[in-house]
């Protein structure tokens, strides 16, 4: 049930309030992605295969403590600031203490052991508890700032830009930072720098959870009914037993499998293959010019195509195009960047209609099963993308081993090649095997979305 209370009208306060909360998550997340892999194989001596194989069980914990936050949260009292707020306030400070905590150059001296808990220790507070302390709140917020369709489309809009903005802080700026040449003209890693560079994006997240704290406005009381409520392993059962719900999680999963091992290994590719760490910011930068021009129009491709036949279309684009980057084997950066641009259109694409493609998996699930339950479908996907990114932390550890890498091979000519074929042609595969789950799993075409849409209205 939803209940409503005098609060001013739904406006701009709001949107700046909910894009601040995607830019502070950001601000954080994509630092740990971008850079810890590499400061604690460069600057800690850290085995590649160990990183991975330990990054990927912490995601796997991270997983599971969604789930729970989400419970807590569901749980949780209303305040004068309502119930959602007050959580992403609570964590604001510990995800940036967190996060700061994992850069620790002054402890490259220390014995192995204490590296590799310190570096678990720390990524398993950062992201299983602080960050998602932080995060689920923040994204259950949008449904009680409005119960208007509008107004939720442009919440998600305003989300967007501020994830953009995040990522052209982190992936744009700090590489052209934290990167410094040494006396043989090679491009390294500075520990201290990007250790203040994590303490200065600390502040700037902070600041910016406070944004979404003091201008997002929760103007619905929202309440579960008693008859909805659905432990999770019948909950479980429902969703994993509808094929548009498998279908959407197994492409989604793919996706980030996709997107997070081109962003991981993009920090060996640019520096140590093409020794230029200027393409990686500008290729960071064009990412996100490109996402910010999809938004633009992607709507109405959607209305021609419809979503699942666009995304089917985009893996096959974005295929294509790293299949050329890897039998090219391109030395010509320039190049490497324009077909990298071509083949992040297809992840761009896939990724603006995924979320609205869930919409389409719930009203699925309703028919089929006559359950209705948005909030808990939707941390069940969220669960499966953090298992996603789980299998990229550990895909990108074992590529680096099984190419070679260290501290002392990390610009053997050998190494870098291997390391540049795994970084197309894998994800290249992945595209093609996220286009057959979309094309053959996946059920719900444009027409079959309508008959859906057409149904449940009668039923109402």
């Amino acid at each position: 049930m939803n209940t409503q209370t005098a609060h001013p009208p739904f406006g701009m306060k709001d949107k700046i309030g909910y894009a601040c909360g995607d830019l502070a998550n950001n601000l954080t997340f994509v630092i740990v992605a971008l850079f810890m892999m590499k400061f604690y194989t460069d600057i800690m001596g850290v085995s590649a295969a160990l990183m991975g194989l330990l990054m990927m069980a912490a995601k796997v914990v991270d997983a599971f403590t969604d789930v729970i936050m989400g419970q807590i949260v569901d749980r949780s009292r209303y305040t004068p600031k309502g119930k959602f707020a007050p959580w992403v306030r609570r964590f604001a400070g510990p995800v940036v203490i967190s996060c700061v905590l994992i850069f620790a150059p002054y402890f490259s001296d220390q014995p192995m052991w204490f590296k590799i808990f310190w570096m678990f220790f720390t990524y398993l507070l950062w992201g299983s508890v602080c960050y998602t302390g932080a995060n689920i709140p923040y994204g259950s917020m949008a449904a009680a700032i409005s119960q208007e369709p509008a107004d939720r489309q442009q919440l998600s809009t305003w989300r967007n830009i501020g994830m953009v903005l995040g990522q052209v802080i982190v992936a744009v700026i700090l590489p052209l930072i934290v990167y410094q040449t040494d006396a043989d003209g090679r491009k390294i890693l500075n520990g201290e720098y990007t250790m203040i560079a994590a303490i200065v994006c600390g502040v700037l997240a902070w600041l910016a959870y406070l944004g979404t704290y003091y201008f997002c406005t929760e103007r619905l009381v929202l309440e579960t009914k008693q008859e909805n409520r659905k432990n999770l392993p019948e909950l479980f059962k429902i969703i994993f037993t509808n094929r548009a719900f498998i279908g959407i999680m197994t492409a989604s999963l793919l996706l980030l499998v996709i997107q997070l091992t081109l962003t991981g290994l993009a920090n060996y590719i640019y520096p140590n293959y093409f020794n230029n760490t200027t393409m990686l910011a500008f290729s960071a930068f064009i990412g996100s010019v490109i996402i910010l021009f999809l938004s633009a129009f992607t709507d109405k491709l959607v209305a021609i195509f419809g979503k699942k036949e666009l995304a089917v279309i985009a893996t096959t684009i974005g295929a294509v195009a790293l299949f050329l980057i890897y039998f090219l084997h391109t030395n010509n950066v320039v190049v490497y960047v324009i077909l990298y641009a071509i083949s992040y259109t297809g992840l761009g694409v896939f990724y603006l209609v995924s979320w609205a493609m869930m919409t389409d998996v719930i009203d699925d699930i309703e028919i089929k099963s006559e359950v209705r339950s948005d909030a808990s479908v939707y941390s069940v996907y969220s669960f499966a993308r953090k298992l996603g990114q789980a299998v990229s932390s550990g895909l990108i550890g074992l590529f680096l081993a099984l190419a070679g890498y260290n501290q002392t091979t990390a610009f053997d000519q050998d190494v870098v090649n291997k390391i540049y074929d795994y970084a197309s042609l894998y994800p290249a595969l992945g595209f093609v095997l996220m286009g057959e789950v979309l094309l053959f799993v996946y059920p719900l075409s444009k027409g079959a979305v309508r008959e859906n849409v057409i149904y449940l209205a009668k039923k109402r």
